[in-house]
């Protein structure tokens, strides 16, 4: 693979087979697939890093039906998926796609598997996050990546995006939930001691000539192994910080692109195709104010290329975005802080604290207005609730509230388990802390009764394991998120007794695109017509979700990409060869 740092170095005329806009999962993958058939490929990245979100994410690939599935789960049938898909999404899209994207996963899995060095596993238990419609299921469908040594990648370990600063440990010591349940257990557990030590000392000797871990797990591992994938084949390019300007159409369709780089500006050829993996709208402020609404940007924990530029070019040449059914992105509620550098983090509420026994949410009339357990998705969907009617004030921020022996055991967005070093996060405001409810409700400025009467039927529902006011805990997937090793009657439920108390701000924020360019099961893209643009493929976030909104599982972002790109990338593919 050559990497081209300067677009001067790229002499005219130049062709290729198959061009792909972005090297997020989606992009990385679909170029892979075009380098593995034998075509000449060029990667365009907009900037310094390959990764997309996919590398700040966890990684989780949701594609059902594969060969690891049968390792965890037997009895699971492509027909079971399709059925838990038809409920869940149901006309918000086409029937068609969703039936393509069933049915070509196992087969792009195992293409992959075979041909490079992406590799994946089952998880252990990883339910779909509807989990109380029929066709739903705990395990198997949810792919986790394998850990990935990035010493292996040389010279191009400096090019992966670095995951999200607050989600390491130990200065840029990459952790995933296993990793973390041993170090919060090493003092109890041999195993968790050695595998704690392992990991640690692996840290220590790369932070003597790495600025970060080479331990690479999740969204960088599937990044890294996609990366180190594509560098064994010598017909790929790779151009960063360089944008496309132009999409040229011919007669036949797409035939050519322009790059554009610090003031240089190359024409490049194209036979096969575009395939777009820009990542989405999310960075364009237009097309954020006009799809998002009041949302701020700030708030969004995706990665800093999807302005949106790659969609507007192919709205140029006809493309339209599908049609939206409620919400145009996918939601996380995350906590802000500005860190040293002066950039803000914006911490994604994942699993790790809002859906444990001692956390309860309040908004600023400190009343529970949502499901704690609930998908992230749809807990920041209805935080938004506010902000379409124009109340802003009433759930955004919300309130995350924990008592001293939650923070403790779960840790609190960027808090850390364990109670210790609440200073830094006290002095600039991230944490708020009290001595007791009424003291928290002040320093809020929440109503004091409202909020102890919401932290006294917690304690009420808790003892009787119910939540009659939003269902807490029900469901499959919510007690998989809860604690297993808690002794009450829900693992997701307890009363906040033991003081100091905590609070953290939330705020609902974008974590990706939902509403994308309309295209085909090839992934082409669609013009006003419905037709597709010969040789102008989109896929990833841009391209319109063929969940219609609908957050289904884990991975429905990620496993999709995968899919779409196997099959633009071999569709492109057979174009230039004809």
């Amino acid at each position: 693979m050559q990497v081209i740092t300067r677009l001067a170095d790229l002499a005219e005329p130049q062709s290729y087979d198959v061009v792909v806009i972005g090297a997020g999962g989606a992009g990385l993958s679909a170029a892979l697939v075009a380098a593995i058939e034998g075509a000449r490929v060029l990667l365009v990245e907009h900037t310094s890093y390959v990764g997309g979100t996919t590398a700040l994410s966890a990684g989780t690939t949701w594609i059902p039906g594969t060969h690891h599935s049968a390792k965890v789960n037997p009895t699971d049938t492509l027909a079971d998926a399709a059925h838990y898909l038809d409920n869940a999404v149901g006309e918000r899209s086409p029937a068609a796609l969703r039936r393509a994207f069933l049915e070509t996963g196992p087969e792009a899995v195992r293409y992959i598997e075979s041909q490079s060095e992406v590799q994946y596993r089952p998880y252990a238990k990883h339910p779909d996050y509807i989990s109380d419609l029929a066709g739903s299921t705990l395990t198997g469908r949810a792919l986790e990546p394998m850990p990935f040594d990035g010493r292996l990648l040389g010279e191009l370990f400096a090019l992966i995006r670095p995951p999200i600063p607050e989600f390491t440990v130990l200065g840029g010591m990459m952790v995933d939930r296993n990793d973390i349940n041993h170090l919060l257990g090493m003092t109890q557990s041999l195993a968790s001691f050695q595998h704690s030590l392992k990991i640690i000392l692996r840290h220590a000797r790369d932070r003597l000539g790495h600025s970060r871990g080479t331990r690479l797990v999740m969204g960088n591992a599937l990044v890294a192994r996609l990366l180190y994938s594509l560098a064994q084949h010598d017909k790929v390019s790779l151009a960063l910080n360089t944008a496309v300007t132009d999409i040229d159409r011919g007669a036949d369709g797409v035939e050519a692109i322009t790059l554009s780089q610090q003031g240089q500006q190359r024409r490049v050829q194209v036979k096969g195709g575009v395939i777009l993996a820009s990542g989405g709208f999310n960075r364009n402020p237009a097309l954020r104010k006009a799809m998002l609404g009041e949302v701020d940007m700030s708030w969004c924990p995706a990665a800093p290329g999807h302005t949106g530029q790659a969609q507007e070019l192919a709205r140029g040449l006809g493309a339209h975005y599908g049609p939206s059914h409620g919400t145009n992105a996918f939601w996380a509620p995350v906590s802000l802080r500005k860190r040293a550098d002066g950039s803000t983090a914006a911490f994604p509420h994942f699993v790790m604290d809002r859906a444990k026994p001692g956390m309860l949410t309040v908004n600023q009339a400190g009343d529970r207005f949502v499901n704690e357990s609930t998908s992230y998705h749809l807990f920041a969907l209805r935080m938004q609730q506010s902000l379409a009617g124009g109340n802003a004030a009433a759930d955004v921020p919300a309130y995350l509230i924990c008592d001293a022996r939650a923070l403790r055991k779960y840790g609190l967005g960027m808090v850390r388990p364990g109670g210790g070093g609440l200073g830094p996060f006290l002095a600039d405001g991230y944490l708020t802390q009290a001595d007791s409810i009424d003291e928290l409700a002040g320093k809020l400025g929440i109503d004091p009764a409202r909020l102890q009467a919401s932290v006294a039927r917690i304690k009420a529902y808790a003892e009787s394991g119910v939540d009659p006011d939003f269902r807490r805990g029900e469901t499959a997937y919510q007690q998989n998120i809860g604690d297993a090793t808690w002794p009450g009657r829900n693992p997701n439920l307890g009363a906040l007794t033991e003081a100091p108390f905590y609070a953290v701000r939330l705020y609902p924020g974008d974590i990706g695109a939902s509403t994308g360019l309309a295209a085909d099961v090839d992934a082409r893209v669609l013009d006003g017509a419905e037709q597709p643009i010969g040789g102008l493929y989109a896929v990833g976030n841009d391209m319109h979700s063929i969940m219609g909104g609908v957050y289904t599982a884990p991975g429905i972002t990620i496993g999709p990409g995968l899919v779409f790109g196997y099959r633009a990338a071999k569709h492109a593919v057979a174009r230039a060869r004809s």
